[in-house]
């Protein structure tokens, strides 16, 4: 069964049967990058379904060319047979309009070995009726399901097919797992460290920059604690990247990898320093409210003295001084140095984020704070705070109720930022601080 619990359908054929087209329309968004340059799905791509009310895992995987030497399509090879590992049901995806080829019969052999249910499916088959599937029972899997992806044709028939290998109780609902988004700019070493966490070779790693092209959900437990991590493509700068090119949606989908994470790992290459580029990456992820760890990587490389630490500590506090709360921490993606510290912070900022003050408290600090300095004056005029609540967490939300709000000058919002942060200990999570008039609760 498959580590999250909900059945784990693969998706698997040669290049360009429309695995990908197929996997978008189940899955409703576009998960996997389709285009018609063969080998563009790289990884296996996991995105939750749900048929006839039973939930299920359905993973996309690079198209197998059995005879290739090329190195990217045994890399997709690899990546497709631990999908095939993990699978309890498979989709064998062929086309109706090419016909049936010699790697079709490949594919075919490489499934037999598996042992686990496999569905033959036809793509691309316009008109059911006039169809002759004749010559793809020769693959010897029995039933043949024609299917037209792009048009939505079909896929209701296959998956009451898919559903009917589950067993009750084979799945649950959502595990409530942490989830950890890993950015960064190309070849920092994201896709190590992810596989350093997981303990296997989970993504596409090669020294190319821009090799893991999209965002990758894998489930994982660490310490009794349920996590998914989403491995990222590098974030290029904008203007690098040509628009609707394969790595314009990695990037949109890093930035939305950022929307869905419970933390952050802005990962960096401790030779090259903090890049505009990632300091970019940081303000999204701030705006976004994620509470993030900044992860030097290639901490192995440098020479070091006594006071290495402290001086690319300074040199990040200069960088990012909008984010004053970071908190970061020095690894070595290829020898695993500090990799089990990685998750202490994983869950310290995630804690932080999730914060909770009771009112009470909450306002005996402010009330401190304005005993130590008081609102300043404006035209003869004092900002008021009549009471303080917490409204939300993730990032921790403060509501500041007043006699009027645009009495408040920024420099005094920033000091009671700072020491409601000091006072509950709030680093690496942003925090909200909302100032409204008068002291009903809208």
């Amino acid at each position: 069964m498959s580590s999250n619990n909900k059945p784990l359908v693969a998706i698997v054929g040669k290049p360009n049967v429309g695995k990908s087209t197929f996997f978008n329309k189940v899955c409703g968004s576009r998960i996997s990058i389709v285009s018609d340059m063969p080998g563009v799905t790289r990884d296996r791509i996991y995105a939750d379904a749900e048929w006839l009310g039973k939930p299920f895992t359905l993973v996309d995987t690079g198209g197998i060319q059995t005879k290739s030497d090329d190195v990217m399509f045994r890399h997709i090879r690899e990546q497709a047979q631990i999908a095939l590992d993990l699978a309890d049901v498979i989709l064998f995806f062929t086309d109706y309009k090419s016909g049936l080829t010699s790697e079709d019969y490949d594919v075919g052999q490489l499934l037999r070995k598996t042992n686990k249910p496999v569905i033959l499916v036809v793509n691309k088959v316009d008109h059911f009726m006039e169809a002759d599937l004749s010559d793809f029972y020769m693959l010897g899997y029995g039933e043949v399901y024609p299917i037209a992806a792009e048009q939505k044709q079909g896929i209701g028939d296959l998956l009451d097919e898919v559903v009917s290998y589950f067993t009750d109780g084979e799945y649950e609902q959502d595990d409530g797992s942490i989830k950890i988004a890993v950015v960064g700019k190309p070849n920092a070493g994201k896709s190590s460290l992810v596989n350093k966490i997981l303990g296997y070779n989970r993504t596409i790693v090669s020294d190319v920059a821009g090799t893991t092209r999209d965002a990758i959900d894998t489930p994982f437990e660490y310490n009794g604690q349920k996590y998914t991590i989403i491995d990222t493509a590098g974030m290029r700068r904008k203007r690098a990247i040509a628009d609707d090119t394969v790595e314009e949606y990695s990037v949109m989908r890093s930035l939305n990898a950022v929307r869905r994470a419970d933390v952050c790992l802005l990962v960096m290459d401790a030779g090259e320093g903090l890049s505009e580029q990632d300091v970019k990456i940081a303000g999204f992820i701030d705006e976004q409210g994620k509470p993030s760890v900044v992860v030097v990587n290639k901490w192995d490389l440098i020479e070091k003295d006594t006071h290495t630490v402290e001086k690319f500590k300074k040199d990040l506090a200069c960088d990012l001084a909008f984010m004053d709360y970071f908190r970061f921490v020095t690894v070595s993606a290829l020898t695993g140095q500090r990799v089990n510290k990685l998750m202490d912070e994983v869950n310290y900022v995630y804690a932080k984020s999730t914060f909770r003050a009771t009112t009470g408290m909450l306002n005996d600090v402010v009330a401190d704070a304005i005993a130590a300095v008081e609102p300043p004056a404006s035209s003869g005029r004092r900002a008021k705070i009549k009471y303080v609540t917490q409204a939300s967490t993730q990032p921790p939300t403060f509501i500041f109720f007043t006699n009027e709000a645009k009495l408040v000058h920024f420099s005094y919002r920033r000091y009671l930022e700072n020491y409601i942060r000091r006072a509950f200990s709030l680093d690496g999570t942003p925090i909200r601080l909302v100032f409204r008039d008068g002291s009903e609760e809208e």
